[in-house]
């Protein structure tokens, strides 16, 4: 791997591990449900993206699949919550 592409990938791996405090903040502290869970689909999303530039710092297309499995139960995931929130039940 080119050099400068390393240190952009390992710039924007840091970037997204510092993007999850707030996250994680909002999701604990949030005023709302609502809130909380933006504040977790964001989470989800960029583990997302961390995995994937994990995945390109290994040079190992494996763990993509990880990556597409995190993407599916989060989606599952956020429309259960979505319609616990607003019709109380889930199915």
């Amino acid at each position: 791997m080119n050099p400068l592409v390393f240190t952009v990938v390992q710039i924007a791996l840091g970037i997204l591990i510092v993007l999850l405090l707030p996250c994680a903040y909002r999701a604990v502290i949030g005023p709302g449900p609502a809130d909380r869970l933006q504040a977790v689909e964001t989470t989800t999303t960029l583990l997302i993206g961390i995995i994937i530039l994990l995945m390109l710092l290994q040079d190992s297309a494996l763990v993509i699949d990880v990556g597409v499995a995190l993407a599916a139960f989060g989606f599952i995931a956020t429309l259960a919550i979505a319609r616990y929130l607003s019709e109380g039940r889930v199915f």
